[in-house]
């Protein structure tokens, strides 16, 4: 008996220690370690370490509910349940393919020890390269509705760095700005700081920290209030700007990801912003391809030697369907003023402009095997969607293009989920322009291919913003969120210092390598030729091209930094694709094939001309995975090479 009252001592010692904190969680391979802690305070924080080393200082934790004390202090454990993940799963695109998802997890439940003894949990996903945490509110008579003020999430970097934020004017936003290079601690308090946000943590590692799972919810976004610290700060209500969520329980809240390792590389190849979100809702994805098109607005309908006026006419599109059919693109975008005029400033989406003759192109199209996409602004779409999309589907439309929506409040979410389940119905694939960041909703939406949320090469028609610097930073920063619609291509060529911003038949500040390496370094499963199809006619980089694919089954960052490089070769099938491009400055890369298979391979290289930045050179070699070969990289410049097994 006695024996048995010691053990049951014993038991509950331990049962007792399981419910205090700390209490972490590591990675797989033990690597990263998160550790919820009690601060002094006795507030609710964590923090976070690579390989021993601090990544993260102590970060509060907690929600502010309107009328209701913050849940975020005097939280006692109630549980702490630890779990493996394990998955493998596919989608129709994306950057790897199938991918596999491994994290350690914990579910730690919180109870407040005093007052409203309200109930809050704090789930946790560490992975190799990164973790995810979210808020889970059970339903309880304290909160059987979240009206949130704020998050009081914070993140605190644990030393001081090169960072680079996308510094906004507000929450009605784009997000096409330019990301720059900042100490965190020179940030301005009032900076409105979009996501993903990129920073390095001297001699310890780089971290990005974004969102996933976004869904009836705020998008989030980062302030810096003193010091390291950031904090959150989600978009507001436009009903009443003093809330961001207003939400019944039980409920989650979106993943707040942060993404980990010595090598800026491995955030580029990260999916776990895809991990975090759910699996597919669309039971049948055939009809889901991902694909090029050809696209009239970029160069301003602009053409010449050809028997028409060009213009949104049934004519000019012709000449473009027939772009797309001659060099095996699977797409056309009709853009802006396809749609018939109401009284100047509406569009009705179910009628085209008379100069149109929408059945005959669509003929014409069906006749050729290009599908047709559509452009529409969001609010046409959200007062005609019931209508205009059954008829899209009707007509044999492939997609749409909904645009200028520069918001992520919790009602303007709900409109992507919307618009995308109810395409999802009529079998129509989207892209977002004029949107907010991705945050894995392609996941379980994969009719969305891809979206904006960035700025891109369209800013070349007013500006000389879309650099090549601001390109490389973009591959660092932007796209750690997932896929974006930059529409490359630009084949009119100049050196920077000889640019000039034009509307119509606009030039573009880098070399023609540079341009063709942004079809491998830039993430899109619906990639544009942005320029005129006589741009590319009898073009020596065309056929790459025509052959480059959008979608992969793996991704490997071989070089690079912010601002300065970067290298990245993409996998299909047997076949390599490795685009890389510089920055300002001209460089020597020394580029290692011994990520390769085993056997002999066949190279084809396309590398800056040394004179003209509308040239290349384009030369043909066998490798193997024990070889390396040197470039040399023009400012503003870049290259692709196109690797396929021996004999294919």
């Amino acid at each position: 008996m006695p024996h048995r009252l010691a053990a049951l001592l014993v038991a509950l010692a331990l049962a007792a220690a399981a419910q205090s904190l700390p209490v972490e969680v590591a990675s797989p391979d033990g690597r990263i370690v998160f550790r919820l802690i009690e601060t002094r305070d006795a507030a609710l924080a964590y923090e976070v370490h690579l390989a021993g080393q601090p990544v993260l200082a102590p970060s509060l934790l907690g929600l502010d509910p309107q009328g209701q004390p913050p849940l975020a202090t005097r939280l006692t454990l109630q549980s702490a349940r630890r779990g493996t993940l394990d998955e493998t799963y596919s989608m129709k695109h994306g950057k790897a393919n199938p991918l596999r998802a491994h994290a350690n997890t914990l579910v730690a439940a919180f109870q407040e020890s005093a007052g409203l003894r309200r109930q809050l949990e704090l789930e946790v996903r560490v992975f190799d390269d990164g973790l995810g945490f979210r808020y889970r509110l059970p339903q309880q008579p304290a909160l059987r509705e979240l009206r949130l003020e704020r998050e009081l999430t914070q993140f605190h970097l644990a030393r001081e760095g090169p960072s680079y934020p996308l510094l906004l004017n507000g929450y009605r936003t784009s997000y096409e700005d330019s990301y720059v290079q900042l100490p965190v601690s020179s940030i301005k308090p009032a900076s409105l700081i979009g996501l993903p946000y990129l920073a390095h943590i001297p001699g310890v590692a780089w971290v990005a920290i974004t969102e996933s799972h976004l869904e009836h919810y705020a998008g989030l976004y980062l302030k810096r209030p003193t010091g390291r610290i950031l904090e959150a700060s989600l978009s507001p209500r436009l009903d009443d700007p003093s809330l961001a969520v207003i939400r019944a329980t039980p409920l989650e809240t979106p993943w707040r990801v942060l993404l980990i390792s010595p090598r800026p590389g491995a955030l580029v190849e990260s999916n776990i912003v895809l991990h975090l979100a759910p699996p597919s809702r669309i039971t049948d994805e055939s009809w889901i391809q991902p694909g090029k098109t050809s696209w009239s607005w970029w160069s301003g309908d602009y053409a010449t030697g050809v028997p028409f006026k060009p213009g949104m006419n049934t004519e000019t599109m012709k000449h473009y369907i027939d772009f797309s059919a001659e060099n095996n693109i699977e797409y056309m975008m009709l853009d802006e003023g396809w749609s018939a005029d109401v009284d100047g400033r509406s569009r009705d989406l179910t009628r085209t402009n008379p100069q149109l003759d929408l059945p005959a192109l669509l003929t014409y199209a069906r006749g050729k095997k290009v599908g047709l996409w559509l452009w529409a602004h969001w609010t046409f779409v959200d007062l005609q969607m019931d209508e205009a999309f059954p008829l899209f589907e009707k007509w044999g439309i492939r997609g749409v293009k909904i645009d200028f929506m520069d918001r992520d409040d919790q009602d303007m979410v709900a409109f992507y989920h919307r618009v995308l389940d109810k395409a999802a119905r009529h079998r129509l694939m989207v892209d977002f322009h004029g949107a907010y960041k991705p945050c894995g909703l392609r996941r379980y939406y994969p009719n969305l291919l891809t979206r904006e949320a960035g700025m891109s090469l369209e800013y070349v028609k007013w500006s000389n913003r879309v650099t090549a610097e601001h390109n490389v930073t973009l591959a660092f920063t932007r796209l750690l969120a997932g896929p974006i619609d930059y529409t490359p291509g630009g084949f009119s060529n100049v050196r920077p210092a000889d640019f000039v911003p034009r509307w119509l038949n606009p030039q573009v500040p880098t070399t023609r390598a540079h341009q063709a390496a942004l079809y491998v370094i830039f993430e899109s499963a619906f990639t544009m030729f942005a320029d005129y199809p006589g741009a590319y006619a009898g073009q020596p980089e065309t056929p790459f091209l025509r052959e480059v694919p959008v979608t992969w089954d793996e991704t490997r960052v071989l070089l690079g930094e912010p601002v300065t490089h970067i290298v990245i070769a993409r996998r299909k099938g047997p076949n390599w694709y490795i685009g890389g491009i510089a920055g300002a400055e001209a460089r020597e890369l020394k580029i290692s094939f011994d990520f390769l298979g085993p056997g002999q391979f066949n190279a084809e290289i396309i590398r800056d001309g040394p004179d003209d930045p509308a040239k290349t050179v384009i030369t043909r070699q066998p490798i193997s995975r024990a070889d390396t070969t040197s470039l040399r990289l023009e400012p503003a410049g870049g290259f692709v090479i196109t690797v396929k097994p021996a004999g294919r």
